[in-house]
């Protein structure tokens, strides 16, 4: 179990990495031209800067609570090549100057190439995914985008981001302890796995649980591939989240992780209905994604403001999503946390379509 020590060395670490990250969010935001406040935002209050400090080391303290309780192995996220962090922030700063050219320039300059359309080895990409999202260059359909992203996000919240996807560890401790055979019997599936960040943390806390990360995105698959290299019992599949090619039942949990805010509407429901299709009876569903409306009130206003500045197209309308009404029937709410900007839900999928054991 970890001792006082061990304490003192995840809070130091955390400390000098959010002072890492939250001093670039500053220095970036004080570069940037500012986005015009919507007549529709004025007046309205938004958290400051001590709030948001606050809320995340509140996370940092809850992060220490899991690990020494042994809900989850103590973060490698820290360690590395302090040169490597270097190359990585002057990379986000030389790019941010094409980010700030699209965010005040033409709105065609957010989009890609129609081309692309035919070009995925699926056959096509899908329009909706035909965007820059976060106005990154090549949205996310470049190797550069792919080695950038993981960073940008990172300073996006401050340093908070490892840690607001670590919380999901918790419920899915819960799922594996409820799977017959556990571990070392389950498959899970994520989706939109992006570059692995996640899976890498799932397998260095379950190495014999059999994984599937799929995405739609070559070149992030490509360094999820790599991330993943040192464990076995792992598939990678390039394909959408609303058209998974796998059978029905063929997984014991799915996890999707900051997928359903950069979905439209209607493929939302595409893609809860392929995981109702194949995710077994009695399997367990766990998506984190960012608050929503009436979440943490305080973050309303924010969060209504974040599409505008950071082009999240169905942002919006996924501050409305009711996903109970949305994965109804045939899931079963069984709980929902705050964790900073995000929140973690757990589903189980009945036995029946109408989400009772029968």
């Amino acid at each position: 179990m970890p001792d006082a020590f061990d304490k003192l060395a995840f809070e130091t670490a955390q400390m000098a990495r959010i002072g890492w990250f939250f001093g670039q969010k500053l220095l970036a935001a004080r570069l940037a031209k500012p986005v015009p406040v919507p007549e529709k935002f004025r007046g309205r209050t938004m958290p400051d800067r001590r709030r948001l400090l606050t809320d995340l080391w509140r996370l940092i303290e809850q992060d220490w609570q899991n690990i020494a309780h042994g809900l989850y192995a103590m973060p490698e996220d820290w360690r590395g090549n302090p040169l490597d962090g270097l190359r990585r922030a002057a990379d986000f700063f030389t790019d941010l100057r094409a980010v700030e050219a699209r965010r005040h320039g033409d709105p065609a300059e957010r989009l890609l190439p129609e081309r692309l359309l035919t070009e995925a080895p699926t056959g096509h990409y899908p329009r909706y995914y035909l965007r820059k999202f976060h106005f990154q260059t090549d949205g996310y359909l470049s190797e550069a985008s792919a080695e950038r992203y993981d960073h940008q996000v990172e300073v996006l919240f401050g340093g908070g981001a490892a840690a607001m996807r670590r919380q999901t560890l918790v419920p899915l401790r819960t799922a594996l302890l409820e799977q017959k055979g556990g571990a070392n019997a389950a498959r899970l599936l994520d989706l939109g796995c992006g570059t692995g960040e996640f899976l890498r943390e799932v397998k260095r806390n379950y190495p014999r649980l059999s994984v599937t990360a799929l995405d739609l995105s070559a070149p992030y698959l490509k360094v999820a591939e790599r991330r993943l290299a040192d464990w076995s019992r792992v598939e990678m599949l390039e394909a959408a989240a609303e058209a998974i090619p796998a059978p029905d039942a063929s997984f014991d949990i799915v996890t999707a992780l900051y997928l359903f805010h950069e979905l439209p509407s209607r493929i939302r429901q595409a893609v809860a209905a392929e995981i109702r299709r194949v995710l077994k009876p009695g399997g367990a569903l766990l998506l984190v994604d960012s608050l929503q409306t009436g979440d943490e009130p305080d973050y309303d206003a924010l969060l209504d403001y974040f599409p505008y500045a950071f082009h999240e197209p169905y942002y919006a309308s996924y501050l409305r999503e009711d996903f109970d009404r949305l994965l109804t029937p045939g899931f079963l709410r069984k709980s929902s946390v705050s964790a900073y900007f995000s929140k973690v839900v757990s589903y189980r999928r009945g036995e029946s379509d109408s989400g009772e054991p029968r």
